[in-house]
């Protein structure tokens, strides 16, 4: 155990959280989340107790999101629903963002089914939670940490 460290974050995934790089991206899935196929040849942390709320809460805890990125955050839009549709557990995830401070509504986007496959395959790690909600899936862009640059 770390002080300060949400107890959360295994060994494992402290050590992916600090390899990651600008830019790099990590997704949290639910429980029904392809992420043994589509996380070949990139780590795949399991954490099967937990749902995607509250893993996302501890890997945003330690992660910046990239401020270079208009939308450094994407989820799994909900197949066969218009554009703008959020389900209650995405509109709570986003919630969860905005009052945390990590991101802002506008900055969350839909990502439809197949293209959000297409990222997971560039991302650089999934955190695969026991989360039962379909469509649970987010993406998260990493983004800097350092001193404001002197002009």
């Amino acid at each position: 155990m770390l002080k300060g460290i949400d107890p959360l974050l295994t060994p494992e995934l402290l050590r992916v959280l600090a390899e990651m790089g600008h830019g790099d991206e990590i997704v949290v899935t639910d429980a029904n989340f392809t992420a043994a196929s589509l996380g070949r040849g990139k780590p795949v942390i399991t954490l099967p107790g937990v749902g995607v709320e509250r893993a996302s809460a501890a890997v945003l805890s330690l992660l910046p999101l990239d401020a270079g990125q208009a939308q450094p955050v994407a989820y799994m839009q909900v197949s066969d629903t218009p554009s703008g549709y959020r389900s209650a557990f995405q509109r709570r995830m986003v919630e969860l963002l905005e009052s945390s401070g990590w991101a802002r509504s506008a900055q969350c986007k839909a990502e439809e089914r197949f293209a959000f496959y297409d990222r997971v395959r560039k991302a650089y790690a999934i955190v695969h939670t026991g989360e039962l909600q379909p469509y649970a899936n987010f993406i998260f862009a990493k983004g800097v940490i350092g001193e404001a640059l002197v002009p």
